[in-house]
């Protein structure tokens, strides 16, 4: 295997593991942990068909091509204005969001040597700087990415060792579906790695059996650490009670009570800074996956090559709204966020299996087709419509 697909599905484990594992064992901890489990497995199944399904059109498509031209050529216009409408909203939300976390993770690597600068300037500072990284294209955002994923997953297995000896089975509850529910959306958010695909459908040049290599482990290693992580909380901290987790949950400093309740259970300071040092790399890789996925999507939907000129104007547009909701109306892109996994089930799964049934009636060869035929690419359109009356009724 080589380093190229090694750095793939570490951009799209960086993608998709942000910060909000944090609030997986809390959301689900009403519904037990062996249902949540199954919950986890079911959107991991459904959103990684999805994204075999994006592939699939995306390989039907020029190099370079991403959403825009894909929901053209399949859905005509009607499809294009959908996909531009959903794809800014999505994405803007999410770098927004990253923006404001970077900008305290700034503010914390600052004060250890005591300085103390405005906030709007430690926003500038880590949109600098792994703008940087972002403007010099999908490669040297691998590099980078790679050393955080690293870092990453090392400090995640340090706090899962630490927990796992703590755990009480006893403490993992039965539970039931319906209390499940409303913890859906979040979930389905939590595999949102699709976007990253016509990047790296570029980065691998064109290579299937390296991308749905890519997408299998990367998703799969997600999956793992959702479960994981859902163990050792909820095998550690009681669901009910004054510190249990559904009260943490119900809390305004979800984060801090969590670590709190931690500290108390495994009776070591360490956990804080494990804590604070996994959600600021989740920050950072979470947003370099972002961003590089919305760049391709710029570049594609204006048919402009990141090159000179055209790169200065990917990259302002990729950048610059962000920038401008943070520092002026955050409460937009909260309340945008709260509707990110509708978003995500419209986007990311019924969207491709849609243009998938399309693709197959237009082209009927193709170098690459998922498996199950039309009655798997009926059965994800069912889900995604389960999927989105579920949100509408929770």
């Amino acid at each position: 295997m080589d380093f190229r697909v090694i750095g793939s599905i570490f951009l799209i484990i960086g993608t998709s593991i942000g910060a909000g594992i944090l609030a997986l064992p809390l959301v689900t901890a009403v519904g037990g942990f062996y249902f949540a489990c199954l919950l986890l497995l079911i959107c991991w199944f459904i959103s990684t068909l999805g994204a075999l399904y994006l592939l699939e059109v995306n390989l039907k498509m020029p190099l370079h091509s991403n959403l825009i031209t894909m929901a053209r050529s399949t859905l005509g216009l009607p499809g294009q204005l959908f996909a531009w409408f959903f794809y800014l909203l999505l994405l803007y939300s999410l770098i927004a969001a990253y923006l404001a976390g970077g900008t305290e993770v700034v503010n914390s690597l600052l004060n250890i040597i005591n300085i103390k600068l405005p906030t709007w300037l430690d926003t500038f500072l880590f949109l600098i700087l792994l703008g940087f990284f972002v403007y010099q294209g999908i490669r040297s955002v691998d590099w980078l990415n790679r050393g955080l994923m690293c870092t990453k997953l090392a400090v995640f297995f340090l706090l899962v060792i630490l927990a796992s000896f703590h755990i009480q089975t006893n403490k993992l509850m039965i539970g039931s579906v319906p209390k499940l529910l409303p913890a859906v959306m979040i979930v389905i958010t939590a595999f949102g790695f699709s976007i990253i695909i016509p990047s790296l459908r570029i980065y691998l040049h064109n290579d299937i059996k390296k991308l749905r290599i890519t997408i299998l482990v990367g998703s799969f290693i997600a999956l793992f650490c959702y479960i994981t992580w859902l163990l050792v909380i909820q095998g550690n901290i009681a669901t009910y009670g004054p510190t249990g987790l559904v009260s943490i949950a119900s809390s305004k400093d979800t984060v801090g009570n969590l670590t709190t309740a931690l500290i108390q259970k495994l009776h070591t300071p360490l956990v804080i800074t494990f804590i604070h040092f996994f959600t600021s790399i989740c920050m950072i890789t979470s947003f370099l996956g972002v961003s590089l996925s919305l760049t391709d999507f710029l570049a594609d939907g204006l048919q402009v090559s990141k090159k000179g000129k055209g790169n200065l104007v990917v990259y302002g547009l990729t950048f610059i709204p962000p920038l401008i909701i943070v520092l002026f109306i955050p409460s937009i892109f909260i309340k945008a966020l709260d509707y990110a996994g509708i978003i995500c089930v419209i986007l990311l799964i019924l969207l491709p299996a849609i243009m998938a049934w399309r693709s197959r009636q237009q082209i009927t060869k193709s170098t690459y087709q998922v498996w199950g035929k039309n009655y798997l690419l009926s059965f994800v359109i069912i889900a995604s419509i389960i999927l989105l009356i579920i949100a509408a009724t929770n």
